[in-house]
């Protein structure tokens, strides 16, 4: 019994330095896959990495990418690139449906690349998805334009992000009265922590952390 208790506990030790590892390499490696998966049958026969050096090699199409993104970018920063940016833009606002798929994949590509643009930057709980049921959310912005005149005789509304477990990227799009949510002091990585984890992983309060300090 005590053999197959140290076997467990040295397994499960193993196991949490071993997994971490083992899937972020899995996942690296399967996105320079894809990647390579959508640039290298843009290469022509000849000048494909199989054919000059007689292997394939993982990557090639990523190194590529990140090249001619590179490019596009330092073309775009000039007056001919942003006039043929500003022509393009011009042709696809004529397209009913692709213009709207366009300003909404350009708003979420701004977003992330703007440093200075809003981002979650606190946590609070939210009644979700009924009364007395509590949730992890991120506070996203103050209610604007058409929904706050419609909810404007509530109070104050906010919009939070839901995220869901384990994946926070995905979640649900709430308006709330201000004084129906409940700000935390934990920060916004702590309360991914808590939702990826699916309520396991406690962020440290103050005082744990400063009764860790003096050990």
């Amino acid at each position: 019994m005590r053999l197959l208790a140290w076997l467990r506990a040295n397994f499960l030790t193993g196991l949490v330095v071993v997994a971490p590892v083992g899937l972020t390499i899995y996942i690296v490696w399967t996105v320079i896959a894809i990647i390579d998966s959508w640039v290298l049958p843009l290469i022509p026969a000849p000048y494909q990495p199989e054919t000059v050096f007689g292997f394939d090699i993982r990557g090639v199409g990523l190194i590529i990418f990140v090249t001619f993104t590179v490019i596009i970018g330092y073309v775009a920063k000039g007056l001919l690139g942003r006039w043929i940016l500003f022509q393009g833009e011009m042709l696809v606002s004529r397209m009913p449906i692709v213009r709207s798929v366009y300003r909404g994949i350009k708003q979420i590509a701004e977003a992330i690349v703007d440093k200075s643009a809003m981002s979650f930057d606190r946590v609070c709980l939210v009644e979700y998805p009924r009364k007395e049921a509590w949730a992890i959310a991120f506070y996203s912005n103050d209610a604007q334009s058409e929904i706050r005149d419609c909810l404007g005789e509530r109070g104050k509304m906010i919009s939070v992000f839901v995220p869901t477990t384990p994946n926070p990227t995905s979640g649900f799009l709430l308006f709330v009265p201000e004084d129906d949510v409940f700000y935390l002091d934990m920060s916004v990585e702590d309360a991914a922590k808590l939702v990826i984890s699916a309520g396991l992983v406690y962020p440290a309060t103050p005082r744990e952390i400063t009764s860790r300090s003096k050990r």
